[in-house]
């Protein structure tokens, strides 16, 4: 069998190992394509790329201390040329949103066939972007809602946990009254009819 001309070197990031040794198989099983690093979190992601510099990189979003998201944004401030490609278990139209402004180039989930996988890498490979359909879908349809702001996140996290008013404002130094004002704010804008509706959409959009 000829080898081809152009070998796709691949960098993926995922804390999982045995997610890890499913990509390095799958990659290595196509003859144009290599694993040439592996990296079990953020930090290390951005050694190993700058050591490899990679054709494309395969970042994981959820990741114990640095997130693939400030691992993306690190690799593309410095690299601004990186072909990031987020592997995911998540379809939050807010979180891919985030991810792609961090500098990622195309978004897959993980449940994807092994065929859409590499075809993915090899599109990105040759400078086109990727999203999925349903993903593109979720991002449009949002396209023109009114963002949360930081101090609305902070808040809708704490009440995530399931704290009380009085605890979220001790919690962020501000009143019980300003709480109550960004929680009808946060209803509003996520078109939620209660706390516990606003965190179930917060949670499925990747906003928390």
């Amino acid at each position: 069998m000829d080898t081809p001309a152009t070998v796709i070197r691949v960098l993926a990031v995922d804390d999982h190992p045995i997610m890890l040794e499913g990509l390095g198989a799958v990659i290595d099983a196509e003859t144009d394509m290599q694993m040439v690093a592996v990296a079990s979190c953020g930090e290390e992601a951005i050694h190993q790329y700058r050591r490899h510099q990679p054709d494309v990189t395969l970042m994981d979003l959820e990741m114990p201390g640095m997130s693939g998201e400030e691992a993306i944004r690190a690799i593309h401030d410095e690299f601004p040329a990186a072909v990031i490609l987020v592997l995911t278990t998540f379809k939050g139209d807010a979180q891919a949103l985030r991810a792609l402004k961090a500098g990622a180039r195309g978004y897959l989930l993980k449940g994807s066939m092994r065929r859409e996988l590499i075809d993915t890498i090899r599109t990105l490979h040759q400078g086109k972007k990727s999203i999925p359909r349903e993903i593109a879908a979720e991002i449009a349809t949002h396209a023109i809602d009114e963002r949360l702001t930081l101090r609305e996140i902070s808040v809708l996290r704490d009440v995530a946990q399931g704290h009380s008013n009085k605890t979220v404002a001790d919690s962020l130094c501000i009143s019980e009254a300003t709480v109550k004002v960004h929680m009808k704010s946060i209803l509003g804008k996520l078109s939620a009819d209660s706390r516990t509706h606003a965190v179930q959409i917060a949670h499925r959009r990747g906003i928390i």
